[in-house]
């Protein structure tokens, strides 16, 4: 068997190398000329940290990420709301990294390179269109530089091209344009003093609809008191709705526009201001995500990561789903006979899970507090109730369960029957 897969990225490489463990053939088709270590910080939860360890990640990720121990919820004052205990403090077998998405994605494109070979991952090589046959199927795509064609043939296709999908956008042309919070995020990344426990995530309020997330997120500052602190600021600025223009990950922003909204954001541990003006490259980007999709693909082609399922990064889980999804799809098609049956129940599976993950970060976005005492500068500022309650309800919505988890079978492939390993 032979898949080929649409995107580079951190879910098109996790594929690569689950489908490899399965003696699954598998080339990875990316746009970019080069992939070069970009973006800013993310999280992976422990259910996608089991996958990558069982991968054999485990000592890679230790060296490349902070193990995540408790997230605080404070006001714009410091003053504590809610507390929990994130990964291995929270009871699970595995931790919760805060890492640098470049970072991740080098780690990934070499092991996909030394395991699979050189040639597995061509870069400068555009999706075009996808033809099916009885037997398999013709990519189209294009040479980026010179525009020759280039027909890549398998038994498979996997869209892992990310939130403007160019196979999401084949098999579903009549989308429209993507969903607005309603909410600006600005992300940079500065060198701080340690805070708190030097593996703390925070969520600050700091009013009339501002909200910061920072964490560290390398861990060799940490030995000499300092953060490497990964830090994103969300402001509501308009109501919900379609957006009208571009969303991309890597879209410069101003911190005149950022920085006042956080400019009375006093915390004694963290120089919140300072921090952002200290962040160098600042990036802009709305928080958007699409309705859920009643089927991903159809035939012998199917979505995977942000192509299958954008979602609000409120609830830190877009880049843990992307793996998880990569090892249902691996152990679909190495546990059935028929690969387009395989791909269905791939799909049963992870479709519903993922919707229940992007309803889950909507509404913990809408239940944000807007409480009037902040509007004016003054009062006591939100209910510390209501973290708690967002948390939960959080939880129980996207079948996070600590005992389930470590529970849960392994999704490590068996070889595929009649494929070589």
């Amino acid at each position: 068997m032979h898949v080929v897969v649409i995107g580079g990225g951190i879910g098109g490489l996790t594929t690569a190398l689950a489908l490899h463990e399965a003696g699954i053939r598998a080339t990875v088709l990316e746009r970019t000329r080069e992939i070069r270590p970009l973006g800013v910080g993310i999280n992976l939860q422990p259910h996608a940290v089991r996958e990558l360890t069982e991968l054999g990640f485990a000592d890679e990720l230790a060296a490349i990420g902070v193990p995540t121990a408790e997230m605080v919820w404070v006001d714009r004052s410091g003053r504590r709301l809610h507390h929990e205990e994130r990964g291995t403090a929270r009871g699970y077998r595995w931790p919760q990294y805060s890492v640098h998405r470049g970072e991740l994605q080098m780690m990934l494109l070499a092991a996909v390179r030394e395991r699979l070979g050189p040639e597995a991952v061509r870069t400068g090589t555009v999706f075009e269109d996808v033809h099916e046959h009885p037997d398999g199927v013709r990519v189209r795509a294009a040479h980026r530089e010179t525009g020759e064609v280039v027909d890549v043939s398998g038994d498979l296709l996997v869209g892992a091209d990310g939130l403007h999908s160019a196979v999401r956008a084949r098999l579903h042309p009549d989308e429209g344009p993507l969903r607005w919070s309603g909410t600006m995020m600005w992300r940079g990344v500065t060198e701080t003093d340690a805070f708190l426990t030097g593996r703390t995530m925070i969520h600050a309020d700091a009013g009339r609809g501002a909200r910061l997330i920072a964490y560290p997120i390398r861990t060799g500052a940490a030995g000499q008191g300092r953060s490497l602190t990964n830090w994103v600021c969300m402001v509501s600025v308009a109501e919900p709705g379609p957006l009208n223009g571009a969303a991309g990950w890597n879209r410069a922003g101003r911190i005149e526009d950022v920085l006042p909204h956080f400019a009375d954001c006093a915390l004694d541990w963290l120089d919140v201001p300072g921090m952002l003006a200290g962040g160098g490259e600042l990036l802009e980007y709305p928080m958007v995500d699409r309705d859920p999709l009643p089927s991903w693909g159809e035939g012998r082609v199917t979505l995977l990561g942000d192509a299958a399922h954008p979602m609000y990064p409120v609830g830190a889980n877009g880049a843990s789903q992307a793996v998880v999804d990569a090892r249902v799809l691996a152990y679909a098609l190495a546990t059935r006979e028929d690969p387009v049956a395989a791909l269905r129940a791939y799909e049963d599976e992870r479709r519903a899970a993922t919707s229940a993950v992007v309803l889950a970060n909507r509404r913990m976005d809408r239940s944000k507090p807007r409480n009037p005492a902040h509007a004016d500068g003054s009062g006591d500022g939100p209910d510390q109730g209501i973290y708690t309650r967002i948390a939960n309800t959080y939880r129980n919505s996207t079948g996070d369960d600590v005992a389930e988890l470590n529970a849960r079978a392994s999704l490590h492939p068996p070889i595929r029957k009649g494929t070589p390993a």
